[in-house]
């Protein structure tokens, strides 16, 4: 084995994950858009709208990537300031270019820090949403128990994930599209072996549906639940402080 391969396989999960997005952070919103045929904005779009009677006016969006989710958000709930966070450095660099093309880095700031150590005060933001990132999380309820930390009484978290869905043929022809089409498509697109099968491995392992809303109850949110999206193909998960 070689010294590369070693110090990967040493690497924290949180170190292979910041590599990996820094990889295929050039071509990871058309992947993103394209391997889903577009239903992401949808996914999105349901997501945010959860969070509209609460009228939030701090937000914080975590694994915001390229910031597709906070943009959505500022699009749809008009608060006053949105703040997201991600490990990836190269991920933050094209969501901040895309926010002054769009002119709303007034409204939404990117920077980099760790969702398992957020750098703000306790009781910092009314609402906290996370998408297609929990799972990426090292330690997946020091993350979830930071983001309560920083989440003001009363307020709410808008998580949306991947999740597996159960019925037949749903079931098959997802875990088909997975296991074969997507990391073959990415591969090619990104050139990045890791990414694309990184995914269908991180989906599997994450405890979807009831057994995510277990966790939330564990780390100390209330009111937990999730709306099934496409057939279970995706997962809203929707707590309170």
């Amino acid at each position: 084995m070689s010294t590369t391969e070693t110090e990967k396989n040493t690497d924290s999960k949180k170190q292979q994950v910041e590599s990996m997005f820094n990889s295929i952070a050039p071509k990871y919103d058309f992947l993103n858009h394209f391997l889903s045929m577009g239903i992401d904005h949808l996914w999105r779009k349901k997501t945010i709208k959860q969070l509209k009677s609460l009228n939030p006016k701090t937000m914080l969006d975590v694994a915001t990537g390229t910031g597709d989710l906070a943009i959505c958000a500022l699009k749809n709930l008009n608060p006053d300031k949105i703040t997201g966070i991600d490990i990836s450095e190269q991920m933050l660099e094209f969501g901040k270019k895309k926010l002054i093309e769009r002119k709303l880095n007034d409204k939404i700031s990117l920077l980099q820090a760790d969702s398992e150590n957020i750098p703000f005060d306790d009781n910092s933001f009314n609402a906290i949403t996370v998408g297609f990132g929990v799972r990426n999380f090292e330690n997946l309820e020091k993350g979830l128990k930071e983001m309560r930390r920083v989440l003001t009484p009363g307020g709410k978290v808008a998580i949306l994930e991947f999740s597996k869905p159960r019925k037949f043929p749903i079931k098959q022809l997802y875990n088909f599209y997975f296991k074969y089409i997507l990391p073959t498509i990415g591969k090619i697109v990104s050139k990045d072996n890791r990414a694309y099968t990184y995914l269908p491995e991180s989906v599997s392992k994450f405890p979807d549906r009831e057994d995510f809303i277990a966790v939330l109850n564990n780390c100390g949110y209330q009111n937990a639940r999730f709306i099934s999206l496409s057939f279970g193909i995706a997962s809203i998960y929707i707590a309170e402080k």
